[in-house]
């Protein structure tokens, strides 16, 4: 099953003037349960596709299908009950809330995103602080954590709506080389577990090796290899 289908996608922006255009005429399709990243330098649009992927921002003309839904014809109010449902989002600086403990960061989106009951709220938070490893961290504070077990938790929050779909911007870029095979490791690993569609917005190696497929962007043009073809 495609969880992601691009048709014609186009992106542009206006600066000044000047039209620029981010993406231009996109076609790839993502299977339900790939491990993927976009590559390219910067400025090459990998954050734009991102963003139009997590349903922050909308193409400027062709489909961009996620789940089925065409995401290209919703409105904001829209979109963000969609994201909330169906997408996950890790960043590179972790994006965790300081005031909260480990559980309550994981439990946030269960609450306030989707308004889940307290015992199903707890027994799902319960279960993913289990499944990557960070139970016995459960009352502890963001800044009482490693980044690699504040990057655990990231993960664990976004997988917490049961989203399908999990966004991941440089997720590795705050990590030491060890830290980052264990993450990389624990992604393949909930995505194994879950059926995640794991997509990656990365210059990291260790994520290109990892990774199934890359999807190279250059001057707005998007073109896919398959990573036994990537140097």
């Amino acid at each position: 099953m495609q969880i992601v289908q691009a048709e014609n996608l186009v992106k542009s922006y206006q600066v000044g003037e000047q039209q620029v255009t981010a993406i231009e005429q996109a076609n790839f399709t993502i299977n339900q349960g790939a491990f993927v990243s976009f590559v390219g330098p910067s400025g090459s649009g990998k954050s734009t596709l991102l963003n139009m992927l997590g349903c922050l921002d909308q193409p400027s003309s062709g489909r961009l299908l996620i789940n089925q839904t065409d995401t290209s014809t919703l409105n904001r109010s829209q979109a963000a009950q969609f994201r909330g449902e169906h997408i996950g989002f890790i960043f590179q600086d972790f994006n965790l809330i300081p005031v909260l403990t480990v559980e309550e960061n994981i439990e946030y989106p269960l609450l306030m995103v989707q308004n889940r009951p307290l015992a199903e709220r707890r027994a799902r938070v319960n279960s993913l602080m289990e499944a990557v490893g960070i139970s016995e961290q459960a009352k502890k504070f963001p800044n009482q954590l490693s980044g690699g077990q504040k990057q655990r938790v990231a993960i664990a929050r976004a997988l917490a709506s049961q989203a399908k779909l999990v966004l991941a911007d440089e997720p590795t870029a705050n990590l030491d080389h060890a830290t980052a095979f264990r993450i990389i490791d624990l992604m393949k690993q909930m995505r194994d577990d879950y059926a995640t569609t794991f997509i990656f917005s990365t210059h990291d190696s260790k994520i290109m090796n990892a990774a199934e497929s890359l999807f190279i962007l250059e001057d707005g043009k998007v073109s896919e290899q398959k990573n036994g073809d990537a140097k």
